[in-house]
């Protein structure tokens, strides 16, 4: 047990700190109200990083540790009930989740798959999946949401030249280059609270460059417009792993995202699509930043001080909406890439749960 938890939560929370989050923030802190009664502090990044528009992919996380949560209770022989404290701002959202115990919840066939679900970066296998095992994928999503697939060569093609396009705009703006530096740590497999450089999916002599490069902005835009510093982990992040994979696909709801309640529910929905992808042997990227950008686009915000970035989004804007073809892009939530290959070597891990308990502001 941590600091006189009961051995129930403290496995709980051991399980569900395991919850995905982008870059490895883990934007939650889990207040102890009694031996039944958690209080989830949900924190959002938006103030320094460019990619939690309005908190949105933070929301989609806090979202991801509920639905973790809900779960792994069932391995203690509990369900839960979890609400949502509305007086609270956005930056700061609370839920009150009630662990009840009941001897007759099951244990979630996908409470096994928490703690190896893992996050592929690299090229995977092209064998396509299975019509069972997308049927199996699309029969997790809760009611008004549903998932629409890019796999054939030529729409895999179509994908990774979209992201690799994406990728200059990621890769080229000073707002995305203080993310990147703050989240990689270099020289390591595993992190606890970043992504190890083993596991950013270039190969070695790439990192060596990539970690000398970007000790400051100055160094990173020279080689930018000068060198093309950025075409090598463009191929290699973007290009190639957007065509040797099983395909692409789109988590879409029924209508427009707009509230924190509506993203919340989409990271669950998010979460037990990607634990049900796991408990079949199959490995998932996120391919989330031209989902953020293009929003950012339709939106009319400014996000970067970098002006030729906008006419790159205004275009990728067009492409995705060519890309997605049935699907409206402004509900979709998710967007990934999906295959089989062998488990990355290197991890981000997660903090402790004595790490994670709530301190005060």
């Amino acid at each position: 047990m941590t600091r006189g938890l009961p051995d129930h939560l403290y496995r709980i929370l051991d399980l569900a700190r395991w919850a995905p989050s982008g870059d490895n923030t883990q934007p939650w802190r889990f207040e102890v109200l009694g031996d039944e009664h958690l209080l989830v502090h949900g924190f959002d990044t938006r103030v320094h990083v460019v990619y939690d528009l309005d908190g949105h992919a933070s929301q989609l996380a806090v979202g991801a540790l509920l639905e973790t949560l809900v779960i792994a209770a069932t391995t203690q022989g509990r369900r839960c009930e979890i609400l949502r404290r509305e007086d609270t701002p956005e930056t700061h959202t609370l839920f009150d989740v009630l662990f009840i115990q009941d001897a007759s919840v099951p244990v979630d066939p996908l409470a096994g798959c928490i703690q190896t679900r893992v996050v592929q970066r690299r090229p995977m296998s092209t064998r396509p999946l299975s019509d069972e095992q997308k049927a199996q994928l699309s029969a997790v999503l809760a009611e008004g949401h549903q998932v629409v697939w890019l796999e054939r060569l030529a729409r895999r093609w179509q994908m990774a030249r979209f992201l690799f396009a994406n990728a200059k705009v990621r890769l080229t703006i000073p707002e995305a280059y203080e993310v990147h530096k703050a989240v990689i740590e270099w020289g390591a497999r595993f992190s606890e609270d970043k992504i190890p450089e083993q596991a950013v999916g270039v190969d070695a002599m790439t990192a060596r460059f990539m970690r000398w490069a970007m000790s400051s902005w100055r160094r990173v835009h020279f080689f930018n417009t000068y060198l093309l510093g950025h075409l090598l982990p463009r191929i290699q992040l973007d290009l190639l792993p957007g065509v040797f994979c099983a395909g692409h696909f789109a988590l879409q709801a029924s209508g427009k995202l707009e509230s924190v309640d509506d993203f919340v529910a989409a990271g669950r929905v998010m979460q037990r699509f990607w634990l049900k992808a796991a408990q079949l042997g199959l490995l998932i990227q996120p391919e989330m930043t031209p989902v953020i950008f293009t929003r950012y686009w339709r939106s009319k915000r400014v996000f970067t001080s970098t002006p030729r970035a906008y006419g790159q989004i205004d275009k990728l804007n067009r492409q995705f909406a060519g890309v997605l073809r049935q699907a409206s892009v402004d509900g979709v939530f998710f967007l990934g890439r999906v295959g089989t290959g062998p488990i990355p070597r290197a991890r981000s891990t997660r903090r402790s749960v004595e790490a994670l308990l709530y301190r005060g502001a």
